[in-house]
């Protein structure tokens, strides 16, 4: 007998380790880059890291790890791979729009992470009550993404007029 009474939820925890991997390259990768901005004198340097870090590693990784414990039935496989290319697709978009400063690119980086989050939101809207408060504070994560997307893709716009 265990001395804990918590168990894991039934299903495969891979695609949980998936996001968690991809969010910690990005944690990484931030670091490096934050690294490296000064002493090579990278324009938007400063900005790629804490992207890397906040939407790539943290954001990404909370969603995609969260997704595991709260949605009613495990992971599809299409849908946790499309979750993941979507995400990381944007990121790239977002990051290579923005370093040769064009929007339009960046727009479409936007459009995939809406693509990316709404996947996520469909993965856990019937989650059981017994979710409660952490299901209430996934939902106020995406929503505090999705609301930065519009903000970021005009920031981009005015940044390359």
């Amino acid at each position: 007998m265990s001395n804990s009474s918590r168990t894991l939820p039934a299903g495969d925890i891979k695609p949980a380790l998936a996001f968690g991997s991809v969010a910690l390259l990005c944690v990484v990768a931030g670091g490096l880059v934050a690294a490296v901005t000064s002493p090579l004198q990278l324009e938007h340097g400063s900005w790629v890291a804490a992207y890397l870090v906040l939407v790539g590693g943290v954001a990404q990784g909370a969603l995609g790890i969260s997704q595991y414990f709260l949605a009613p039935r495990r992971f599809i496989g299409w849908k946790v791979v499309a979750e993941l290319v979507a995400w990381n697709a944007a990121s790239a978009f977002v990051i290579g729009g923005t370093l040769v400063a064009n929007p339009w690119v960046v727009d479409g980086g936007g459009v995939l992470l809406v693509v990316a989050l709404a996947l996520m939101f469909q993965t856990v809207r019937r989650s059981g009550t017994k979710s409660g408060w952490a299901l209430w504070v996934y939902r106020v994560l995406v929503v505090v993404v999705a609301v930065s997307i519009p903000i970021g893709l005009v920031l981009a716009h005015l940044r390359a007029s």
